[in-house]
């Protein structure tokens, strides 16, 4: 009788925590899906944004020195945010081998959101393939390390793709866990 209760609560313990995974996973999809419904909005933001050089709000007061027009500003600042945003929930959401390939243009866009936020250059958008590079000398012969090693699974095994992208698929288990994998 105690092993079958035992046994029991074990069980009840397990759902429990299966309870918690999902409602966590939930959660964290609804906000995913609503920061991607909410998106046509967020790129819409600078239409409130005055068409003069100097925007003054309660919080802030910003000067579109080189750039001559706050909304402007605003209109190319969202133009780059809003495809950083999808790029890093397919990033974070993504269970390809290959999912690493998606920081270079992570980090093009952060570049050029950094380059444009700096009002001092005259040229915007045109020698970042230079600062691309070493992040592409590591991400590119890497990803194709990995594909080499898969095909050559392939060739030697029974194995279909997806088992294979399974075996090389690193999985953390938090957010934090994904970040930190990274840096």
């Amino acid at each position: 009788m105690d092993k079958l209760r035992q046994k029991l609560k074990r069980r009840l313990e397990i759902f429990q925590a299966e309870d918690k995974n999902s409602k966590k996973v939930l959660l964290i999809g609804s906000l995913i899906a609503t920061l991607i419904a909410l998106s046509p909005y967020l790129f819409y933001l600078y239409e409130s944004v005055p068409e003069t050089q100097i925007w003054d709000t309660f919080l802030f007061t910003y000067d579109s020195k080189a750039w001559g027009d706050a909304n402007y500003v605003m209109w190319v600042l969202t133009g780059k945010l809003v495809p950083l945003l999808y790029l890093f929930v397919w990033f974070f959401t993504c269970r390809h081998w290959w999912y690493h390939t998606i920081l270079v243009p992570i980090v093009m866009y952060i570049f050029q959101i950094t380059v444009m936020l700096n009002e001092d250059t005259e040229y915007m958008d045109e020698f970042q393939i230079i600062y691309l590079v070493p992040i592409m000398a590591v991400v590119v012969p890497s990803i194709y390390l990995i594909r080499a090693k898969m095909f050559n699974k392939i060739n030697d095994a029974n194995k279909t793709l997806e088992e294979l992208e399974e075996e090389f698929m690193i999985k953390p288990t938090t957010f934090w866990g994904k970040v930190r994998q990274y840096f």
